[in-house]
């Protein structure tokens, strides 16, 4: 599927922060599958050794321990690249309600101190995971890039922080940046435990348990969900596109379909079902609205089709019955 990037991502040098989480580690596995030189950074904060366990036996990989608050760490990481994948940050709405302090710590402070570094160290492009929380309250449908609202949660504060500070070292130091919005990104790898888990692997989980899903509020917001494999497209897009003008902007990074926690629910369910039958009998529950949370997203990728050439290779339906697989077997 990624054949295509070989030739320019040969024995390129990658940084990829948050290297050893859920997007970050697949990044690394497709980059080092393409010959590139993947050095990845995580203090394993909610990332995870066993994520990246495979590519320590790769002579291409190398793995820096350490924080993005650190500057000088930073600087360290950053020596010698010619790109940075930025994926590296506390996430979760509900974790921001909780702790808005170590949320802007990692995900302003520690954002600077990276553009800081890989300014320094004249990093050709630097590739960030933005998010399509920076929508805020706005209700317009489908979600387009240069209509956004006020955020709605620290988290998403944060995050819209991250885009106006990119801009700013671009026009102020030239260091040619991408953000990417990420729209509820979903796949192997990511993580169904602890209190902030996302919900695709936390139903999956609960699901495997015969345990019953907590759906919030009565399942009619919807939202974009987008596969892993989506997001890793639009990465290598980022770092290999010609197009000078796509340089310096922001993208959402969907599918352009919405799909409700009702449905959703049920289709995980389904695709479950074809390794389990009792699965079928598990009773789905509701709950309270969380705070934060928006009632529906849906995104435009024209501009990504435009610019950078993109297509989304797995819609909700196929990207569940392969991260289902994954779940089952792993």
């Amino acid at each position: 599927m990624f054949e295509r990037f070989k030739e320019k991502l040969k024995n390129k040098k990658i940084l990829v922060t948050g290297g050893a989480g859920f997007i970050g580690s697949n990044l690394c596995e497709v980059l080092l599958g393409l010959g590139a030189k993947v050095t990845c950074l995580d203090n394993f904060a909610t990332g995870h050794r066993h994520n990246i366990e495979p590519f320590f036996s790769n002579a291409d990989f190398t793995l820096i321990e350490g924080d993005i608050r650190d500057l000088a760490t930073c600087h360290a990481a950053c020596a010698s690249q010619d790109f940075v994948l930025h994926e590296a940050a506390l996430g979760s709405v509900p974790r921001s309600i909780n702790d808005p302090i170590a949320t802007n710590d990692v995900n302003v402070g520690g954002f600077l101190n990276m553009l800081v570094a890989a300014r320094d160290a004249g990093v050709k492009r630097f590739v960030y995971a933005a998010s399509s929380s920076t929508y805020g309250d706005s209700e317009a449908l489908p979600k387009v890039e240069d209509v956004i609202g006020k955020p709605l949660s620290p988290y998403a504060i944060t995050k819209y922080v991250n885009e106006l500070y990119a801009e700013n070292f671009y026009k102020t130091y030239g260091l040619n940046t991408i953000g990417l919005r990420y729209f509820n990104v979903f796949g192997k790898r990511q993580d169904p435990n602890g209190a902030y888990a996302a919900v695709i692997p936390l139903f999956v989980k609960k699901f495997m348990n015969h345990e019953s899903p907590l759906i919030n509020g009565d399942g009619t917001y919807t939202r974009d969900f987008t596969y892993i494999d989506n997001v890793v497209q639009m990465n290598l897009l980022c770092i290999t596109t010609e197009n000078e003008s796509a340089l310096n902007q922001v993208y959402n990074t969907a599918v352009g379909d919405r799909t409700t926690l009702v449905e959703l629910t049920e289709l995980i369910k389904k695709h479950l079902t074809a390794y389990d039958a009792a699965i079928s009998q598990v009773e789905i529950v509701h709950g309270p609205n969380r705070r934060g949370d928006i009632p529906h997203s849906l995104a435009s990728v024209d501009k990504a089709r435009e610019m950078l050439g993109y297509e989304p290779t797995h819609s909700i339906d196929k990207g569940i019955e392969e991260a289902g697989g994954w779940y089952w077997y792993k």
